[in-house]
């Protein structure tokens, strides 16, 4: 289905990123990825599902000018991209009031501001082809939000708006831009959450995680980095022409309640 397509995939190293790399991959597309995982295994896994044109850049996604190398390097290697998967993100959890600055300023650069700097590199040359798809990973924290993530909600809520305003620029253009919106994902980032919950309970890690997803996800299931990566496939496909601007969450019926 992608043959012939670059995509290139923020925070791809590890978790949902990976899932959506695997994927593209599978349908031909070549691979830019960026991450501060395990970059040979993530490599390795990439290219073992796809065609092998799969390359790595370590960019610091607070960074403005290495982000607009990574673009171009892209660009240099593969011709693309054509599809921008917007995945880098960090957390961390505190009260507004002890929130540390730099965290905040780290939250947002990584989780929002690093979006709009792929985008707004990347964007010119989807235009000038006719075709381009970005996917903002935002999470249901960008549609409500939870008590201690202040900078988190509001980077995802920045990511739902920022994919709104981009979508309506350039619905003319075959160009689309949309966000997924997952719950829980069982990432890294999540099992730290989980970890952090039964070590101060006493819980085990199977009540740690059930009542992890009981507070907000009545589905009592978490979603999978690989069918977010087939809802990714769904808009990269023609069948996806024409979504705009969505944040379609995916997220066992927490936004439900």
């Amino acid at each position: 289905m992608l043959q012939g397509k670059t995509a290139l995939v923020t925070g791809s190293t590890s978790g949902i990123g990976l899932g959506m790399a695997v994927a593209l991959a599978q349908q031909g597309a070549k691979l830019m990825l960026n991450g501060f995982g395990d970059v040979d295994a993530a490599l390795q896994t990439v290219r073992a599902a796809g065609s092998g044109e799969v390359a790595y850049h370590g960019a610091d996604m607070r960074r403005p000018d290495e982000i607009e190398d990574l673009v171009h390097q892209c660009e240099r290697q593969f011709g693309g991209p054509d599809i921008v998967v917007n995945n880098a993100g960090i957390q961390h959890v505190a009260l507004v009031e002890d929130f540390p600055v730099e965290r905040w300023d780290a939250i947002i650069a990584i989780n929002l501001s690093s979006a709009f700097h792929t985008m707004r590199v990347a964007l010119p040359g989807m235009k000038h082809r006719g075709w381009g798809r970005v996917i903002n990973v935002a999470s249901v924290h960008g549609l409500v939000a939870s008590a201690g993530k202040s900078a988190y909600v509001a980077a995802k809520h920045g990511i739902v708006g920022l994919t709104r305003a981009a979508a309506l620029e350039c619905a003319r253009s075959g160009v689309t831009v949309n966000a997924i919106c997952p719950g829980w994902v069982l990432t890294p980032l999540v099992q730290k959450q989980i970890d952090a919950r039964a070590a101060e309970h006493g819980l085990s890690n199977e009540e740690a995680e059930r009542q992890l997803l009981a507070e907000k996800e009545p589905s009592l299931r978490f979603t999978t980095p690989e069918q977010l990566a087939a809802l990714a496939l769904f808009l990269c496909s023609p069948a996806g022409d024409n979504v705009l601007g969505t944040a379609w969450n995916m997220d066992g019926g927490w936004t439900a309640q």
